[in-house]
């Protein structure tokens, strides 16, 4: 496994750094708890999408777009970040903002992700919850092409086997983070959304042969369709990258019982686990991905599936950004 025979940016600030939580340990009294902050990669503020972009806009320059297109929910920390990156590269970025929570009030619809998205020069359009949104965007596609232009889709948030090549790089990463620090890591767990985060740590994590186990925690789809999803996309990726072992079912563990009421919608446990992480660690979650993901994490501790003498890695895969569009919620 050679990643540097794909075309590659250097977005990212990398690696980032791998910290304990000493005090959220000590108030779950389970496991000691350790977490990867990919929210501190850059591009407008940082996240998961920042090391995929790496892979995937290289191929947008290889095949000479002139305008990249994308798609994601309304607060999508996914957008965010593509905005970011075509601004760094002089790109046109054109939007497509589905809306999948209903909510109809300013502060979510203009503030947060959208605003930044306005100040790095994107362009939005929005779409019905429900809409095709990957037919949504090939028909944009086709109308810049009849206006002469050279556009490169990107899916939504970043997930195929080019974009999931920088958690495969991630996963090396943990590894020789772990390794230099003199860590057993016993499991990573993070929220699994599009999939192409999990599919991709789970391919580095069958190429390397480091055992690790990877619990995606659920925020939109069931269980069966999560798995399936991310199965698919980390053999599709071991392909890419010419692995010889292909990861199995068994390789792919999700738990999709942390959604709540449905995508985007703070659950009580999303709000308590964003609570806690500010209030003991000075740590910021999001209301869509991270903060669902660890109370995901803090619910499986207090069941007791993870033992006191165990290291847990979260991956915090960013969003702090879309707090802003959830202020009447979080508020106290």
């Amino acid at each position: 496994m050679h990643l540097a025979r794909h075309p590659r940016l250097r977005f990212a600030h990398l690696p980032t750094a791998l910290e304990r939580l000493d005090r959220l340990s000590e108030h779950l009294g389970g496991p000691t708890l350790w977490i990867k902050r990919d929210d501190c990669t850059g591009l407008a503020g940082g996240g998961n999408k920042t090391r995929k972009l790496e892979f995937l806009m290289a191929d947008a320059l290889v095949h000479e777009a002139d305008v990249v297109i994308t798609q994601g929910a309304t607060q999508s920390n996914h957008t965010r970040q593509t905005a970011a990156a075509c601004a760094r590269l002089g790109l046109d970025c054109h939007i497509l903002l589905e809306d999948r929570t209903g909510f109809e009030d300013d502060e979510y619809r203009l503030n947060g992700n959208v605003l930044l998205e306005d100040l790095t020069g994107a362009t939005i359009e929005h779409r019905p919850g429900g809409a095709d949104m990957n037919a949504e965007m090939a028909t944009l596609a086709d109308e810049f092409h009849s206006r002469g232009r050279t556009p490169y889709i990107v899916p939504g948030g970043g997930s195929n086997a080019i974009g999931a090549l920088g958690y495969v790089n991630a996963a090396m990463e943990i590894l020789q983070q772990a390794n230099d620090a003199d860590l057993k890591i016993d499991a990573i767990v993070h929220a699994t959304g599009s999939a192409g985060t999990q599919a991709g740590l789970v391919a580095g994590v069958v190429a390397t042969n480091c055992g690790i186990p990877v619990l995606g925690i659920g925020v939109r789809a069931p269980a069966d369709v999560q798995h399936a999803n991310v199965l698919k996309l980390a053999r599709q990726t071991a392909e890419h990258l010419g692995i010889d072992a292909q990861p199995s079912p068994e390789d792919v563990q999700v738990d999709c019982n942390y959604v709540g009421d449905g995508y985007g919608i703070p659950t009580e446990g999303c709000i308590e686990a964003i609570r806690l992480l500010a209030r003991l660690e000075g740590i910021l979650l999001d209301p869509v991905y991270s903060a669902k993901g660890m109370a995901g994490l803090i619910d499986l501790i207090r069941q007791g599936h993870y033992t006191n003498d165990q290291h847990i890695v979260f991956l915090h895969t960013g969003g702090a950004q879309a707090l802003a569009g959830y202020r009447s919620l979080l508020t106290s």
